[in-house]
């Protein structure tokens, strides 16, 4: 089983210092700034401390493993972009919503209610300012109809309204379509020309969006099933695929460094002579400067697989592995500019990945011996191990301490009850039902509480529940039920169901009750959007 090369201390130190590290009333007085990084289709095996055969070197990801926490057993709430990024943001499963199946597309309703509590809402009303840079995937709705745009009239239904107070970038996946760099509600050049998809000559199986572009199309271009779009794409002028990290990034550190320069006692530590003005009448003495919220959601490494030309080479697992090794680079710059800037002790970092690797892992195994999904069976799209496994790295050097592996089942759902505990706060009722805080396993909490069951859910609507070692499939179409030993069998080699019923029959009654209830966590039922539907099929309906 691949394992992390970081160690998990246990000196008598360590015991000491996680007894000393306790949740506080001083917490909500003086909360951490947060920054989640979230990946895309980046799986378990294509981080270097995770992977000990990997063909691919990620030292900022290494870095984090180091001077944070490494969680080997986290989960991301699907196994597709959609309804994995619902999860993470709202803590609550996106099959409670009319999402049963696979994405959306880039036009259409957003799947996150308005009053809906998100991470980003939850923070700003609690005094963070808060960001977004990089792939929305959740619907927007622009002005107009393909056919007849008007680009002078603002998106609706877009982060903006969802807690973020400031967005840059791109409303989906580049397969479908409506590229442009979005700033706020409007682009600032906007998508009038049209592209098909072109070749890629260096990855497998790929595409690129790169001009030339046209300026008319006679081809409306189809939707099928999962909202991609075949054929002719709206692009704006300026729009190239491989510019996206870049950009990406350098608007992230833009927005940090905008924030600490209107706060400007949020970054003292960066000046080692600065001093704290004693005038008793300066309103910066008596209030603390806001906290900033980041979610910054790359587009890697997704198709199009196209690392810029200073990284092209760099790796042993083709230009795959070099675009693994140019995201890893990015985030080390955020991490470089909290150093530069005196705030990394006071910032909470969390990289992690929407699901695991694209089925061209196959390949990439085959060709250059990489398995990014690591020891686990399958990725994206798949009820398996490899398909929500995904790597989950937490850095806060003013509370966690360093260098430390945890082993207990955690899902990205769980961030926004663990906010709210970090700031003595309680969720109402109809918020983050699917969300377990996990706030004790930060502070190296060795009695914390397992985690309530878990739901896996794939990409053509089938079920799985996970609780403690063993993890029950469901059946559906096209798949029987199984039942797998994880602690003994990680990569589900080995079904267990007919020699284990009376597991089988819990989990059963388990994840029943967290379907039906319209909740993980305790509180009282909410309801699910949707009622009984047929991918349920061991429930009558």
């Amino acid at each position: 089983m691949f394992r992390p090369r970081t160690t998990s201390p246990r000196s008598p130190i360590f015991l000491l210092a996680s007894l000393a590290i306790t949740v506080s009333d001083c917490l909500a007085d003086d909360p951490p700034n947060v920054i989640v990084i979230y990946t895309d289709d980046q799986g378990y095996g294509d981080a270097s401390c995770l992977n000990p055969d990997a063909k691919v070197t990620t030292p900022n990801l290494d870095r984090l493993a180091r001077e944070g926490i490494t969680f080997t057993d986290a989960h991301s709430s699907d196994t597709v972009c959609t309804p994995s990024r619902y999860g993470l943001l709202t803590g609550r499963y996106s099959w409670r919503t009319e999402l049963k199946r696979g994405v959306f597309g880039a036009e259409r309703e957003c799947l996150i209610e308005d009053d809906r509590v998100t991470l980003a809402s939850f923070l700003r009303d609690h005094g963070y300012s808060t960001a977004m840079v990089g792939k929305w995937h959740l619907g927007m709705q622009f002005p107009g109809t393909r056919e007849n745009r008007d680009w002078s009239q603002p998106v609706r239904d877009m982060p903006l309204d969802k807690g973020f107070e400031d967005f840059w970038g791109i409303p989906a996946s580049m397969n479908y379509g409506v590229l442009a760099w979005f700033d706020g509600r409007y682009a600032a050049v906007p998508p009038t020309r049209y592209t098909a998809k072109k070749p890629n000559e260096i990855a497998i199986n790929d595409y690129r969006i790169m001009p030339p572009y046209e300026e008319v199309t006679s081809d409306p271009g189809t939707t099928d099933r999962w909202g991609v779009v075949r054929g002719s794409l709206e692009v704006a002028p300026d729009f190239v695929d491989a510019e996206c990290l870049t950009r990406f990034t350098d608007r992230a550190i833009d927005r940090i460094e905008r924030h600490l320069d209107a706060n400007p006692d949020a970054d003292l530590d960066a000046d080692p002579d600065a001093e704290l003005d004693t005038d008793p009448d300066d309103d910066r003495n008596r209030d603390a400067p806001a906290p900033f919220f980041l979610y910054l959601a790359y587009t890697s490494p997704h198709k199009p697989v196209i690392p810029i030309e200073r990284f092209r080479g760099q790796s042993q697992a083709g230009a795959y592995g070099d675009f693994l090794i140019e995201t890893d680079w990015h985030i080390g710059r955020i991490l470089d500019v909290l150093d530069r800037r005196g705030i990394a002790e006071e910032t909470l970092v969390i990289v992690t990945s929407d699901n695991g690797p694209e089925n061209t892992w196959v390949e990439r195994d085959q060709r250059f011996g990489h398995r990014s999904n690591g020891p686990y069976r399958e990725g994206k799209r798949s009820i398996y191990e490899g398909g929500h496994r995904v790597p989950f790295f937490v850095r806060w050097p003013g509370r966690c301490q360093p260098g430390r592996v945890v082993d207990a089942a955690v899902c990205q759902t769980d961030l926004l009850a663990t906010f709210a505990e970090l700031l003595g706060e309680t969720l109402p009722d109809d918020a983050g039902e699917d969300s377990v805080s996990f706030l004790g396993l930060l502070d190296g909490d060795d009695g914390h509480p397992a985690r309530p069951p878990m739901i896996h859910h794939s990409v053509r609507g089938g079920f799985a529940v996970r609780h403690g070692n063993w993890k029950l499939i469901m059946e559906g179409k096209g798949q029987r039920r199984e039942l797998y030993d994880l602690a003994s069998d990680p990569g589900e080699t080995e079904d267990l169901l007919g020699t284990n019923p009376e597991i089988e029959k819990k989990l059963e009654r388990e994840i029943t009750r967290i379907v039906l209830s319209g909740r993980t966590s305790e509180g009282p039922p909410q309801p699910n959007d949707v009622p009984w539907w047929d991918d349920l099929m061991w429930i009558e309906p």
